[in-house]
């Protein structure tokens, strides 16, 4: 990043007015920017020739691209990648805004993957993209765990916790399970749960099955085994991820290439199993992360942008990040202080502050 700034610095207050215009004017209408155009909104009076010299320089340097022969210049990903890190101007949350995110959050707070759905709908609905919610797992202790047969290769574990929350997931049983040993697995685990989260329950059930194997019949052992890396999700810091306002996408798009880059995206999304870990790049430091196109493996494709902050706990650890995802002309000066002020008040409100 810091050779970008140098870049910004060492340019002439002409090209660097240029490049912004260019830049600004790309972002405002989705279209390239011709130097007739420039040269009406310059702040001092220049030809259109001069401008187009300018133009010229900024595109040997990687920053700007022409689409067609004379049909102005857009910025390329590393021109808007120095644009973000140099030259844009991040406006502030609006009143309207916030009283809209604020009365989204506060709704039913108990529920809290209902809250992070609604947060999904309200952030998609006031930045007109797709937005992204990585939800947490949940923490609070577990009350009471049972075990319930539904068919010879599928098995239900209710989970309820201390705060009154409940999940029921659906898992794939060992084979030959009897009435039996879903009451046996049930009694075992319903003996050490109390007090303890998914992820401590984990750790105390692995332990017990070693010592105790010989007291559990073996299908309640694998019962619980099966069930116990179910609850964790094979090591997964986070619970689900919501994605929301795909259709905002698809209106404001009318080109069709531009269009299969968007129905790829979604494939990603939809395919993409190890989600999370695109979203632990936000762990290097708090606060918004901007990824542009390929600067992001999972939107190489489809040439998107994403605006992501993490949300943290009480402890100040990050939990989950909320997220942008729209084309490279975002209007990146208003959709960052919006992703912000959201993932710090879903922080909030899930540290209990708010």
């Amino acid at each position: 990043m810091t050779d970008r700034v140098n870049l910004i610095a060492e340019m002439s207050d002409r090209s660097r007015e240029v490049f912004r215009r260019v830049v600004e004017g790309y972002l405002d209408s989705g279209g390239p920017v011709g130097s007739r155009t420039l040269t009406r909104s310059m702040s001092e009076k220049v030809s259109a020739a001069t401008v187009r010299n300018v133009m010229q320089d900024l595109e040997y340097l990687g920053l700007l691209d022409s689409p067609h022969v004379s049909a102005g210049r857009v910025p390329t990903q590393l021109g808007l990648r120095l644009f973000v890190d140099g030259l844009l101007e991040v406006g502030t949350v609006t009143d309207d805004v916030r009283e809209k995110m604020e009365d989204t959050i506060r709704t039913e707070q108990s529920d809290v993957t209902g809250m992070l759905d609604r947060v999904g709908s309200a952030l998609s609905g006031l930045t007109h993209g797709a937005s992204l919610v990585l939800a947490p797992k949940h923490e609070a202790p577990v009350k009471h765990v049972e075990f319930v047969n539904l068919a010879p290769d599928r098995a239900l574990v209710v989970l309820v916790f201390a705060d009154g929350h409940v999940e029921n997931r659906i898992f794939k049983p060992p084979v030959g399970q009897t009435p039996s040993s879903l009451r046996e697995a049930t009694n075992f685990l319903n003996a050490l749960v109390e007090g303890k989260t998914l992820s401590e329950l984990r750790s105390v059930v692995e332990r017990e099955i070693k010592t105790r194997r010989q007291e559990l019949d073996s299908l309640a052992a694998n019962l619980i085994e099966n069930g116990a890396a179910f609850w964790e999700g094979e090591g997964s810091n986070y619970e689900r991820l919501i994605v929301r306002g795909r259709s905002n996408l698809l209106e404001e798009s009318t080109e069709a290439e531009e269009l299969d880059r968007i129905r790829t995206l979604f494939d990603d999304l939809e395919k993409k199993r190890d989600i999370a870990e695109f979203l632990e790049l936000t762990e290097d430091g708090e606060g918004v992360r901007i990824f542009i196109g390929s600067e992001n493996k999972l939107f190489s494709l489809s040439g998107s942008s994403l605006v992501v902050s993490p949300y943290m706990n009480a402890e100040r650890k990050i939990i989950g990040a909320v997220g942008v995802i729209g084309p490279t002309r975002l209007n990146y000066g208003r959709i960052v202080p919006i992703v912000d002020y959201t993932a710090q008040l879903v922080g909030r409100i899930l540290s209990g502050k708010a």
